[in-house]
């Protein structure tokens, strides 16, 4: 009988630990930050957090999320950096899994100081509202992106 005991005791203590499981993480890795603004990376997922210039409410920090699928993080520093030496300056439409993004560019009189802005607004139907960023110049740029 003692034995029995023994064996059900040991029987339930292992089914209780058996429902703890260790999960692998995944490093959370902050990149190029600029003012409030600033790149973060889990895995292969890369979220820009950026500051909006008009705001209804209290938090200005919105984001978008993209996989780095075919090197898109290197292919979207390159399509923002390359909209700099267009002329005339031009936007430019991305789309990305649940975002449209416009990089709306603009020129000052001074020589090498245009600005790029992230126009954001999502896919869904109901997705009417548009976030804009606050104007970036290329050395920012550059600086976000760790380049």
């Amino acid at each position: 009988m003692k034995k029995i005991i023994t064996l059900a005791a040991l029987f339930f203590t292992f089914i209780s630990f058996a429902q703890v499981k260790v999960l692998e993480t995944v490093p959370v890795e902050k990149l190029g930050k600029v003012n409030n603004n600033y790149i973060q990376k889990i895995g292969d997922e890369y979220t820009v957090y950026y500051t909006i210039v008009q705001s209804d409410d209290d938090s200005t920090l919105r984001k978008f999320s993209f996989k780095n699928i075919d090197n898109a993080y290197n292919s979207l520093y390159n399509i923002i950096m390359g909209g700099f030496t267009a002329s005339p300056l031009y936007d430019i439409k991305l789309e990305l899994p649940n975002n449209y993004i416009w990089l709306h560019y603009t020129g000052n009189v001074v020589p090498d100081k245009a600005t790029v802005q992230f126009m954001v607004s999502g896919k869904e139907r109901d997705a009417a509202t548009n976030n804009v960023s606050e104007p970036f110049v290329k050395d920012q740029i550059s600086k976000l992106f760790q380049k």
